[in-house]
């Protein structure tokens, strides 16, 4: 056993409890209340210093946890460490996990067959469904964290193959306008600073998507001085981008003028083989989306006469006529390369996502095999510890104002 490096862990676990004081109320409340006794949870996220506040969020309102990453990736090893050492928790978890590795492991959390379950992407939710069906009896319900796993979901939905209810806490106000846009803005940007050592200030960064994580990483693309240019294939969110001063184009075009390009969309083959072709030498390739098939790796491998790693986490493609740098093998580059979203971002989307298992437990028998929207109510409550976390207050309507919005018979 490393105690060197559960130490290390323990120290970057306590760190960000010491940042999340949303969470910290919750964790106060459940520890008295322990609305979670006699459940399992199952969990498949980012396994790193605030998911595991998170995890001890949950142990503490009277649940089992068994968890697993939700990428290759994004493990951190020593935070790994540190959550084993935590009574009623099992971690999975492993940095560099093969694809073989990393099913194994979503099997090992299924295999303590959980009623409840947290993804980042549906992995864990598609698994179920796909492999261990004979577990699904026993799930009360789930949630799930990012835009790629409520897509899967609500198409899962839509073909009539979704066996238990799914609380979409990705499409909670205060996770989408501050996790996706914020979140991802800032820590994607780190991530690519910190691997490449570049500046950012005059280069030509390509950002495809402009959802709310596509907004964010071109902000603070713009913040640091770059000239941002958006592709995009919905022509409302093209227009505003456009309006929100960005330069618009497709990837066609993009592909002759970046430097950098980062993808965003949740889609895939977003960049191949003809955006290749036409990029100029040294540009270099980083995906802020959930997997790594927005940069079509096949392509790229196959145009490379070779591939050698020039720098940790940075993989030249020799092309013959150009060399392009992949970071993170294509894989979530902030995750990959740093420490995820900042702290006080994830304590708003870690205390939802606790609230909404508490939910989960409290109503799950009224409710349906679907996709769910988090409870206005959730979301307001966690917006208001926020605000009080930060010294802010704000006006209230009177009951003569909460009646003029509401009613109709009001006019000139």
């Amino acid at each position: 056993m490393d105690t060197k490096l559960i130490e290390q862990g323990t120290s970057k676990i306590e760190w960000a409890k010491g940042h999340m004081p949303v969470l910290g109320e919750i964790r106060e409340r459940f520890d008295k209340e322990k609305p979670l006794r006699g459940h399992i949870i199952g969990m498949a996220l980012h396994v790193e210093a605030k998911t595991a506040a998170l995890v001890e969020t949950l142990v503490v309102g009277g649940a089992e946890v068994a968890i697993t990453g939700c990428n290759p990736l994004s493990t951190q090893d020593d935070v790994a460490l540190a959550l084993n050492q935590q009574k009623n928790v099992e971690c999975y978890a492993k940095h560099g996990c093969s694809t073989k590795e990393y099913y194994t492991a979503i099997d090992a959390v299924l295999d303590h067959n959980p009623d409840i379950t947290i993804d980042d992407g549906a992995d864990l939710i598609f698994k179920l469904h796909a492999d261990r069906c004979e577990l699904i009896p026993n799930i009360i319900g789930a949630c799930e964290e990012t835009t790629t796993g409520v897509r899967r979901l609500r198409a899962m939905q839509a073909d009539g193959m979704l066996k238990f209810p799914v609380i979409a806490v990705n499409d909670a106000r205060t996770k989408f306008l501050f996790d996706n846009r914020y979140g991802t803005g800032q820590s994607t940007l780190d991530g690519i600073v910190r691997t490449t050592n570049l500046l950012i200030a005059g280069k030509n960064v390509v950002i495809a998507g402009y959802g709310w994580c596509g907004r964010g990483v071109a902000m603070r693309a713009r913040g640091h001085g770059a000239n941002a240019i958006i592709t995009e294939v919905d022509p409302i969110r093209a227009l505003e981008a456009r309006m929100d001063g960005y330069r618009v184009m497709t990837m066609r075009e993009a592909a002759k003028l970046g430097d950098l390009f980062i993808t965003t969309t949740g889609n895939k083959d977003v960049i191949t083989k003809e955006h290749f072709r036409s990029m100029k030498n040294g540009v270099i390739l980083a995906n802020a989306g959930h997997f790594n098939v927005e940069i079509n790796l096949d392509h790229l491998r196959k145009m490379a006469k070779n591939i050698r790693e020039v720098r940790a986490n940075i993989d030249e493609y020799d092309l013959g006529d150009k060399k392009l740098h992949l970071l993170a093998k294509g894989r979530l580059v902030n995750l990959a390369t740093g420490n995820g979203h900042p702290i006080e971002v994830m304590d708003m989307s870690f205390s939802l996502q606790a609230l909404c298992v508490r939910y989960i437990a409290e109503h799950a028998s009224g409710m349906k095999n679907q996709v769910y929207d988090v409870p206005r109510e959730i979301d307001e409550y966690v917006a208001n510890l926020k605000l009080k976390s930060m010294q802010i207050e704000i006006d209230q309507m009177s009951a003569e104002q909460r009646e003029y919005v509401s009613g109709w018979m009001h006019g000139t």
